[in-house]
């Protein structure tokens, strides 16, 4: 029987996790959940991509549904309305195919088709409206998601969450520069830049319309609420370290933890992996401890005004919703075929990408 309730794959078989990325305490005290429109879910992410020319027709038919973008977010933003759920899952899956090509533009040697991109997309986040018909179907698909997902809160959230992702865009770009020149960065600057190029912002951002409520900065910046956001992203951008260091390492990549700690630590892989490991099983009991303070801090909204009371409820949502990211963002670096080097013909080039730029062969 699968490993876990409601399981996404359709083998029925328990997922074999190997022991060095094994996490018992995610398996039996994080148990996965699922939102209830999950495959009606996964039938219309994969629609969109197809429409929006995403990807080539015979990869979307291949590949989509075995990647697994729309289970991640499935397990993540439970309680969210439906359309909100779609127009996050949907630019999830744009999220994961903009981080391909800026990987092909990186191994192709395509440095004005990237910056052609990052300056569009800039642009478009501001005004995504005048980019919907846009030629490059990546910058129309962004401006398809952008529309909704600006759709279901007010103006300062919307202005937030684009400030936020302009600071992801810039990051890339920092990215794409480290890697065409072989820089590695130290683990410091790397940690720093780990947090944008993952985004850890914007999946808490989203959070927020999954609730039905924008939060006001006394509550999103309290020391709890925000302990416990960072503990969320953090674990998942470090196990994904831990699960693409092979990856990473057949492409050439620079951007890993475990690579920075190997160039400057001085550090075999084996002790790499160990200390990545450490740091992955360091957030998820420091977590617990925030968890429990942030709730209390839900509790104490509960007390006061009507308002205070709406975003007490909101609060809980949120802070329950980072807890399913641990199993979400577990079972998913598992089950998606995103990490399975092994079975790929090249170990360095992923079956799904395409390695055309937009209006180049």
């Amino acid at each position: 029987m699968p490993a876990f309730p409601y399981s996404t794959t359709s083998t029925g078989t328990a997922i074999a996790v190997p022991p060095s990325l094994s996490l018992p305490v995610i398996e039996a005290a994080f148990p996965r959940q699922l939102h209830p429109y999950w495959p009606r879910l996964q039938e219309k992410t994969r629609t969109w991509m197809l429409e929006k020319r995403l990807m080539p027709a015979d990869k979307v038919a291949e590949y989509a549904d075995r990647l697994c973008y729309t289970d991640l977010m499935a397990g993540y933003y439970l309680g969210a309305p439906d359309e909100v759920l779609q127009a996050i899952a949907d630019y999830s899956a744009w999220f994961f195919v903009w981080d391909d090509r800026h990987d092909r533009d990186i191994v192709h040697r395509r440095p004005d088709a990237w910056r052609r991109l990052r300056l569009q997309l800039h642009a478009a986040l501001d005004r995504p409206r005048r980019y919907l018909h846009h030629q490059d179907p990546l910058v129309a698909a962004f401006a398809d998601s952008m529309v909704r997902l600006y759709s279901f809160l007010p103006g300062t959230w919307n202005a937030r969450f684009a400030r936020h992702f302009h600071a992801v865009i810039d990051a890339y770009d920092r990215e794409f520069r480290n890697r065409t020149e072989g820089v590695i960065p130290t683990v410091e600057e790397y940690l720093v830049l780990r947090r944008l190029t993952f985004a850890h912002h914007i999946w808490t951002d989203l959070l927020e319309p999954s609730a039905g409520c924008e939060l006001p900065d006394v509550v999103r910046k309290h020391p709890a609420f925000r302990r416990a956001a960072l503990l969320s992203q953090e674990f998942a951008a470090w196990y994904n370290d831990l699960c693409s260091l092979p990856k990473e390492i057949a492409g050439d990549e620079v951007h890993n933890l475990g690579i920075s700690l190997i160039k400057h630590e001085g550090m075999t892989l084996e002790e790499a992996i160990a200390e990545v490991r450490r740091r992955v099983e360091k957030c998820i009991s420091d977590f617990v401890v925030a968890e429990r303070g942030a709730l209390r801090f839900a509790e104490v909204l509960a007390e006061g005004t009507v308002r205070e009371k709406e975003l007490s409820a909101a609060v809980g949502a949120c802070v329950r919703n980072m807890r399913n990211w641990f199993s979400a963002v577990y079972w998913f670096h598992h089950e998606s075929g995103r990490y399975m080097v092994d079975s790929w013909d090249d170990r360095s080039t992923p079956p799904y990408v395409n390695n055309e730029a937009a209006g180049e062969k």
